[in-house]
């Protein structure tokens, strides 16, 4: 983020570009913007390794606010925008933040966290000129401080949470070397070269800047002198048209944005021009093969994936030509190397399913969870892992499962429900879905599947047979659903996760929990 050099060289460049509110702010502006934010810190007595936090939607002055932040030394945390009061305040509390900046458009929720969170020293909102007490107007408090840096620059660096889509969130702690902001985080330069970014580049963001990969890869835009277009949520046409638009060259997407371009009309998708396009990055969860293999057909080999959690514990990688040669493969390690075990500690064979272990890679802690931490460790604690599950094959590469969380045992059976999502997300009545386990007083779980159909498509006992049908014709039956249910909308991040606690929660009230 930090792009001094080009706010001198130029400073009417235009740095960020919001998609649809249409707001440009140049190198010139986001420099002088990032120093002011920096004195502020400093005047607020905040020194290195002091915490803050930002609740804001897509918005300008949260990346300005993180430029603050990444000049003084600062961890800072980017609290999910779509949290109620409860839940945020417990990310300001957990974090420690001594200052907390939230914006307009969050003030129905913003409002309720001074008197859930007693120790933040300072609440600043942006976007209004009179928020309620103790919220400060931000434009006007940090309009009052110099635009030129402080005197004491030190690299900050983001302290994000784990999305707390099978529990409470954490944050993630990495340690924070004592350099000048000009000089970037290692991991950095290695995501340059992997995803093939380059200097004067248009990249484009789909998705919710309070997230670890949106976050740093418009960090790292900057940094390269390049145009960042940033979505304020992500519309399938408004994708295309902006890439059409800005002659983008570079994104980060995840599956559910390749899911939801396959099902706009034919007409739109061959009539949009994608040929500006070099790099796409995808991550987040597994993609369904289908849907990639159409979007390579549709864009080219120019679609990367990696593997990694926010934890950093890991890193996988593969390119367009290694993925049409492993279908449905993640990569191969980079850097850690990847053991695959079952509950007892010991290697599964190839092929064989168990949890994913990275060694090589744990220098991160869960931020005031030692026994969190702990338990992420082996006991030799150069080996760790999130809980997810995956096996490798004979070439090495690895294949994700699931979530351990999400596993369902149905009458002694192990299912993980992520290929019955994967296969129904590819039918042509489906834009949405999640398999669950749900109570049976028989098998002790069973297979529900809760979908949510394309706009025009009615849910009712035909489709549902429908898609029962289509599940039991491509994989095993124990795999597939007893019944569907229907949703509007299903409770899925931006980040293309899916909150499964809050849809299996629903079925669980007043049975025994399931195993977890």
């Amino acid at each position: 983020m930090f792009a001094r050099e080009t706010a001198l060289a130029e400073p009417d460049k235009a740095a960020i570009v919001m998609a649809t509110g249409g707001e440009v702010v140049t190198f010139g502006q986001f420099e002088a913007a990032a120093n002011r934010v920096a004195h502020l810190f400093r005047d607020q007595g905040l020194q290195r390794l002091d915490h803050v936090a930002f609740f804001m939607e897509n918005n300008p002055r949260l990346l300005e606010c993180e430029g603050g932040a990444e000049r003084t030394g600062l961890y800072f945390t980017c609290i999910n925008s779509y949290l109620a009061p409860a839940e945020a305040a417990y990310i300001v509390n957990d974090c420690r933040a001594r200052v907390v900046v939230s914006s307009a458009g969050l003030a129905a929720t913003a409002k309720e966290l001074p008197s859930l969170c007693p120790n933040v020293e300072r609440w600043l909102m942006v976007d209004i000129d009179a928020p309620p007490a103790p919220w400060e107007p931000f434009s006007e408090v940090v309009g009052q401080y110099p635009s030129e840096p402080v005197d004491d620059e030190k690299l900050g660096a983001a302290m994000l949470y784990s999305s707390g889509t099978t529990g409470q969130p954490k944050g993630i702690l990495r340690p924070l070397p004592d350099q000048h902001p000009s000089e970037q985080l290692p991991l950095m330069a290695g995501i340059k070269f992997l995803f093939g970014l380059r200097e004067g580049m248009t990249y484009l963001s789909p998705a919710p800047l309070y997230h670890s990969a949106p976050q740093a890869s418009v960090s790292a835009a900057m940094r390269l002198s390049s145009t960042s277009v940033v979505m304020e949520r992500f519309d399938a046409r408004q994708f295309l048209d902006l890439v059409e638009r800005y002659r983008v060259t570079h994104s980060q997407m995840v599956p559910t944005m390749f899911s939801r371009l396959l099902k706009l009309p034919e007409e739109v998708r061959k009539a949009a021009d994608v040929s500006s396009l070099e790099s796409i990055v995808h991550a987040a969860a597994p993609c369904p093969v289908p849907v990639k293999q159409q979007m390579i057909e549709w864009w080219g080999p120019i679609i990367l994936e990696y593997y990694a959690a926010t934890e950093g514990n890991g890193f996988t990688f593969c390119t367009s030509k290694e993925w049409l040669a492993h279908p449905g493969t993640v990569g191969k390690a980079l850097g850690a190397e990847i053991l695959i075990l079952d509950d007892d500690g010991n290697p599964c064979p190839t092929g064989v399913p168990g949890t994913i272990w990275f060694r090589g890679a744990t220098n991160f802690e869960y931020y005031n969870d030692p026994e969190k931490t702990a338990a992420s460790r082996n006991d030799a604690g150069d080996t760790s892992t999130v809980g997810d599950v995956g096996y490798l094959d004979e070439d090495g590469y690895l294949y994700l499962t699931d979530r351990k969380t999400y596993m369902i045992i149905s009458g002694g059976v192990n299912i993980y429900p992520q290929e019955t999502e994967n296969l129904l997300i590819t039918h042509p009545k489906v834009m949405d879905a999640a398999v669950i386990g749900v109570p049976n007083d028989d098998l002790g779980e069973e297979v529900k599947a809760v979908v949510q159909p394309v706009p025009g498509v009615e849910p009712g006992p035909d489709l549902e047979r429908e898609l029962i049908g289509f599940c039991r014709e491509n994989i095993a039956h124990y795999k597939c659903p007893r019944s569907v249910d229907f949703e509007d909308e299903l409770p899925r991040l931006p980040t293309g996760k899916l909150y499964k606690r809050l849809l299996r929660d629903r079925y669980w009230e007043g049975h025994a929990a399931p195993i977890v």
